[in-house]
């Protein structure tokens, strides 16, 4: 019952990270007239964001922006390649920068619930269990409550995530680092990356409503 339950959020995600690499792989292929650390430092300083460090760290895809370092974290693929797909994945992390810096409301819900999604993350799934195999529903109930609010970091994050994406492909365009025809190459990346958010936070509702009709 469990796995019916998941099925289609597993499945979509899934096609989500399929569809992310294959279009990761094909915006790879087309030019860009900039590296991926070059275009976010021209987006960063556009926004008058002189002060937001980028540095490059191994990984693929381990792109990210630090709020609390205020820096931005960009991958080996992504740092000094010359490609749509850098300049995107590049754009759309310093979009989480400006984010930060225009005190974006669900940016500041997100950083200000993170202690309570990494507690509720590491400790829900041994009370589930635990109230499972014991027969406790009270261990089992605050499993539930502490899930409950990861799936509402998720929940919040979505927002987040999607002003990036949008601020990362205007950006991109008014400033000249891609032309408007060379758009539809970033939007399939990003909306790709969008999905599996929206696939993740899926799976996590589907498998809270599990645990509460499980509970019930």
């Amino acid at each position: 019952m469990y796995f019916v339950f998941v099925a289609p959020a597993i499945l979509l995600a899934m096609w989500a990270q399929y569809r992310l690499r294959s279009t990761f792989a094909l915006a790879q292929q087309q030019p860009a007239p900039m590296s991926g650390a070059a275009a976010a430092r021209y987006v960063l300083d556009s926004a008058g964001l002189t002060d937001v460090g980028i540095e490059q760290v191994p990984g693929e895809l381990s792109d990210h922006y630090d709020p609390r370092e205020k820096v931005l974290r960009l991958s080996q693929n992504v740092y000094g390649a010359h490609s749509l797909a850098a300049v995107g994945v590049a754009a759309h992390e310093a979009g989480h920068a400006i984010q930060d810096a225009r005190r974006y409301a669900p940016l500041v819900i997100r950083n200000l619930a993170v202690p309570m999604a990494n507690f509720g993350s590491s400790i829900c799934w041994v009370l589930l269990m635990l109230g499972f195999v014991m027969q406790a529903p009270k261990l089992m109930l605050l499993g539930i409550i502490l899930f409950g609010g990861v799936v509402l970091f998720q929940i919040i994050n979505l927002p987040v995530e999607f002003d990036a994406s949008a601020r990362a492909k205007a950006e991109l365009v008014n400033l000249g680092v891609i032309q408007p025809n060379q758009r539809v190459y970033v939007d399939k990346m990003l909306n790709a990356a969008a999905l599996t958010y929206v696939a993740a936070t899926l799976e996590s509702v589907l498998i809270l409503l599990y645990y509460v009709m499980q509970f019930m």
